[in-house]
C-alpha cells in the first residue's frame, strides 16, 4: 500500500504530498515536531508528546487552532489510514506558508504526520549496546531553544554526522559551559555509585518522555536518582550508562571515544530498566 501523509487534514500519496516552498519552516527552520511509537496502534505515552508539543510550539511563537483533541484524532487517522501497528509516526507543526522575508510571521501554521512501519533494534544489539563519541559541536543551555523540540536541528545533524564518520552509533554534546548534556538524538544517563545520573534542565537538554519514564520506573524501585550538572570526565568513573528515546526505548551505551564503560558490556541496571520499560509499554498499550 501506498505510504499516505497528512497534510492540514488531507490524506496525500506521498508523491503528492508537499508544503509550499515558502513555508517558513522550510525558510527558517521555524517549527516544532514529535515523533512516537506506537505498539499494537496505540501510541505510548501520547498525553506527553502533546503536552511537549505545545510547550515547544508556544515556546517558538506559533499559535496553533487545532486542540489536542484534534491533533490525537488527526495522528490514529494517519496511523490507520497506512495500515500500521508498531510504527514510528512523526508530528511537524511548522509556522506555515509565508513570504521570503522573516517578518510578518505567517498566520496559518502547517501540519505534517508521517507514519512509516517501524522494526526495532534486535536483542544482540541491546546486549552489544552503542558506542559514542563526543561532538565537538556544542548545545546551548541559555538558547531559545533550549528544552524545545524545533525543526530547527542542525547541530545534532552536525553531531551524528560525526559520530557516523568516527564509527560510532551516537555522539555525545557538551554544552558552552561544558558540561554533558545528551545525546544527539537521545537522553543520556550514568550509573554512579548505587544511582542514576542525568542531566538538569537547565543545562540545556531536551526533556524525553522516556527519560520522564525511566525516572518513574527508577524512583518506584527506591533507586536514587539525581538531575545535576554532569561533567565529562564523570563518563569514566561511571560503571553504566544509556540512552534513552521513543525509538531506542533504553539503549546501553558501553564504549565512549573507543574506551569502555564500566566492563564494556550492557549493564544490569540498564537491562533492569530495558525491561521495566517495556513491561510497562505493554501496560499502558494493550488493549
Amino acid at each position: 500500500m501506498a505510504e499516505l501523509i497528512y497534510i492540514n487534514g488531507r490524506l496525500l500519496p506521498r508523491p503528492r504530498a508537499r508544503v509550499s516552498a515558502l513555508d517558513h519552516g522550510f525558510l527558517y527552520g521555524h517549527g516544532a515536531f514529535e515523533t512516537l511509537r506506537s505498539y499494537r496502534g496505540r501510541f505510548f505515552r501520547l498525553e506527553s508528546h502533546l503536552d511537549r508539543l505545545f510547550y515547544s510550539l508556544e515556546r517558538v511563537g506559533i499559535a496553533l487552532a487545532l486542540s489536542r483533541e484534534d491533533l490525537a484524532a488527526a495522528l490514529h487517522r494517519t496511523l490507520e489510514a497506512n495500515g500500521l501497528k508498531e510504527a514510528r509516526v512523526r508530528l511537524t507543526v511548522s509556522a506555515g506558508q509565508g513570504e521570503a522575508a522573516p517578518e510578518p510571521l505567517p498566520s496559518s501554521p502547517t501540519v505534517v504526520i508521517t507514519a512509516q512501519p517501524f522494526t526495532p533494534h534486535p536483542p544482540q544489539a541491546y546486549q552489544r549496546g552503542f558506542s559514542a563519541v563526543f561532538s565537538p559541536f556544542p548545545v546551548l543551555s541559555r538558547s531559545a531553544l533550549s528544552g524545545v523540540k524545533s525543526t530547527n536541528y542542525i547541530p545534532f545533524l552536525l553531531a551524528r554526522r560525526w559520530a557516523r564518520q568516527a564509527g560510532a552509533q551516537e555522539a555525545l554534546l557538551l554544552n558552552e559551559r561544558g558540561f554533558l548534556v545528551e545525546a544527539s538524538n537521545a537522553n543520556l544517563f550514568l550509573v554512579v555509585g548505587e544511582g542514576l545520573v542525568t542531566s538538569e534542565e537547565g543545562s540545556g537538554p531536551l526533556l524525553g518522555i522516556t527519560r520522564g519514564v525511566v525516572l518513574e520506573l527508577a524512583r518506584g524501585r527506591g533507586i536514587t536518582c539525581r538531575e545535576r550538572a554532569v561533567h565529562p570526565e564523570e563518563m569514566a568513573e561511571a560503571t553504566e550508562a544509556f540512552l534513552t528515546s521513543s525509538l531506542l526505548e533504553v539503549m546501553p551505551l558501553t564504549r565512549v571515544e573507543g574506551r569502555p564503560v564500566g566492563s564494556g558490556e550492557a549493564g544490569e541496571l540498564s537491562l533492569r530498566l530495558l525491561a521495566s520499560y517495556r513491561e510497562r509499554v505493554e501496560t499502558e498499550t494493550s488493549p
